[in-house]
C-alpha cells in the first residue's frame, strides 16, 4: 500500500482469505439483530470448519441481520494472512489462537480509519490537508503490519484523536462549499424522527443517533455520516449524493428503495429492492 492510494479491496472484507475471525472474536446477544446469544471467543455455530458461514445467503430471514451489518474494513484477512501469517486458527496452538483474537479488534480500528483517511483523499475539497491526510495514512498502515505483541500494546484512541483532527478539518471543507446556514446535528438524538423531505444538505451529522428516523426524500447531499447510526432510518428516495464517512454498514442497516441516491463508493443494499 502506497501513501497515495488504497486498494479498495483492502478495505473490504474478505472472508475467503479470513480466519473467520469476526465470527469468533466477537460476542453477540439474542436480540432484533441475533437469533442467540454467542461469548466472545467462540465460535459461532453458524461458522464451518472451511470459516465459512453456513447460512450466509440466509442470514437476515434466520435472525441474524446484525451480521449483514458489519465489515471488518478488511482486517480479517489483514490479521489472518499478514500478521500470522496465513497459519489457520484451527490449527494454531490455544496461545496463538488467543493472541489473534486479540489483535483482530485493533487492527479492525485501523483499518477503519485507513477506510476514512481514503475517503478523504478522494475529496477534491479537502486537497488542503491531502498531505498530512498521505502522511497519517502510511503512519496508520505501518502500525497495522507492527508484530502482534506491539498490536496489542498499542494506543489506538491516541492515534484515533490524531487522526480525526484530520477528518474534522477534512468536514469543515467539504461543508463550507454549501451554500447558506449549515446544518449541526452532531451527536443528535434523532432517534424515530419526522425528518421527511429534510433540507440536510451539507448537514453534521456526526455521531447522531438516527434509529428508525423517517428520511424519505431528504436531502442529505454532502452530509458529513461519519458514526452516524442508521438502523431501520428510511432512506427511501433520499439524496446521498457526496454524502461523506458514509460506510457500507450504514447504509446496510438502513432501509431505501430503488429511488434512493447512493454515492458511487458504495453498493445499493440487495434487501433494499430484493424481498427477504
Amino acid at each position: 500500500m502506497h501513501d497515495e492510494t488504497v486498494d479498495p479491496a483492502a478495505l473490504r472484507g474478505d472472508c475467503a482469505n479470513c480466519f473467520g475471525l469476526c465470527c469468533v472474536v466477537l460476542p453477540f446477544a439474542r436480540s432484533a439483530d441475533f437469533a442467540i446469544d454467542k461469548p466472545a471467543g467462540t465460535p459461532c455455530p453458524n461458522l464451518g470448519e472451511d470459516h465459512r458461514c453456513g447460512i450466509h445467503a440466509r442470514l437476515r430471514r434466520t435472525g441474524f441481520t446484525g451480521c449483514t451489518v458489519y465489515d471488518c474494513f478488511g482486517a480479517g484477512q489483514k490479521v489472518s494472512q499478514v500478521t500470522f501469517g496465513g497459519r489457520d486458527r484451527n490449527a494454531a496452538p490455544p496461545a496463538e489462537a488467543r493472541r489473534m483474537s486479540e489483535v483482530f479488534p485493533v487492527v479492525r480500528q485501523l483499518h477503519e480509519l485507513l477506510w476514512y483517511l481514503a475517503e478523504s483523499l478522494r475529496l477534491p475539497a479537502a486537497r488542503p490537508v491531502h498531505a498530512d491526510l498521505r502522511r497519517a495514512l502510511a503512519k496508520t498502515e505501518e502500525l497495522t503490519l507492527l508484530p502482534p505483541g506491539e498490536l496489542v500494546a498499542l494506543d489506538v484512541p491516541a492515534h484515533r484523536q490524531d487522526v480525526n483532527v484530520l477528518l474534522l478539518r477534512t468536514s469543515e471543507l467539504v461543508r463550507a462549499g454549501v451554500g447558506g446556514r449549515r446544518k449541526e446535528r452532531r451527536g443528535a438524538d434523532l432517534m424515530g424522527a419526522r425528518l421527511r423531505g429534510a433540507d440536510l444538505h451539507g448537514a453534521n451529522l456526526r455521531g447522531a443517533c438516527l434509529i428508525a428516523a423517517d428520511l424519505a426524500g431528504a436531502d442529505l447531499r454532502r452530509a458529513d455520516m461519519i458514526g452516524a447510526d442508521l438502523r431501520d432510518a428510511d432512506l427511501t428516495d433520499a439524496d446521498l449524493t457526496g454524502a461523506f464517512f458514509l460506510t457500507q454498514p450504514q447504509l446496510n442497516a438502513a432501509r431505501g428503495s430503488a429511488g434512493t441516491r447512493v454515492p458511487t463508493s458504495l453498493a445499493r443494499p440487495v434487501h433494499w429492492t430484493t424481498p427477504l
